[in-house]
């Protein structure tokens, strides 16, 4: 299948987002070539290529079956009550944050939570447990045989990238994106601009279901520099 590059509304003409199909990734992958392989004839020297969070942290054996896990009737509690993220309405998922950001934090975000919908604000829960819940991505039953795995965030994941791009001649970051419009680099090589890369990636352009593309080549086709790359 030919890659189709897509363009996000408000970025500069000239810069497509195209992503690139790879076979599953397996603990122990290799992603120097597990990446170059797969972006071989797609991404230019100097382009940007940004790889889902998920793909690099399964790689390193970052993952939980979800069955491995007794939830807490805390965890069963509140994510009865939860929304829609999948992290917060899986028991199994809010037992592991609560197992990082321990029980008085939760407790807190929970109160912190209820007092702000009291005042008309939202997301005061996710706002108190952030990283917590950003380092954990609920299991999705999209893609065997990681439909009941729990990954949980990359490790070491600018050092990560800094030896992508050096090892591909390309600038690399590790990305955390998601349908809702949410987009966060969690690690990226020198030189790449973080901001920049997240408004690029805002439609989501790898999928968050079964589409088995975790690799997305941000390509500058205008004239001048990359407009993600600082001098």
């Amino acid at each position: 299948m030919i890659p189709v590059a897509v363009r996000e509304a408000g970025l500069p003409e000239g810069l497509v987002a195209i992503p690139v199909r790879t076979r599953l990734v397996i603990p122990g992958d290799d992603l120097a070539a597990l990446v170059g392989g797969a972006v071989r004839g797609i991404a230019r020297p100097g382009d940007v290529v940004a790889i889902a969070e998920t793909a690099v942290a399964i790689a390193q054996s970052r993952f939980i079956a979800a069955e491995a896990i007794r939830p807490s009737r805390l965890a069963l509690m509140l994510s009865r009550h939860a929304g829609a993220l999948a992290t917060m309405s899986q028991p199994e998922s809010l037992q592991l944050v609560i197992d990082q950001a321990g029980v008085p934090k939760v407790l807190w975000a929970t109160v912190a939570h209820v007092a702000g919908r009291l005042r008309g604000k939202r997301g005061v829960f996710y706002e108190v447990l952030g990283e917590a819940i950003a380092a954990i991505d609920g299991y999705t039953g999209t893609l065997p045989p990681y439909e009941r795995a729990i990954v949980l965030g990359p490790a070491e994941p600018d050092r990560v990238a800094t030896e992508l791009a050096a090892a591909l001649g390309v600038h690399v970051a590790i990305v955390d994106a998601n349908d809702l419009r949410r987009t966060k680099a969690l690690g990226a090589s020198p030189q790449l601009d973080r901001a920049g890369v997240e408004r690029a990636l805002l439609g989501n352009p790898h999928g968050n279901g079964d589409e088995q593309t975790p690799l997305v080549v941000l390509a500058w086709r205008g004239t001048g520099p990359h407009p993600l790359v600082t001098p």
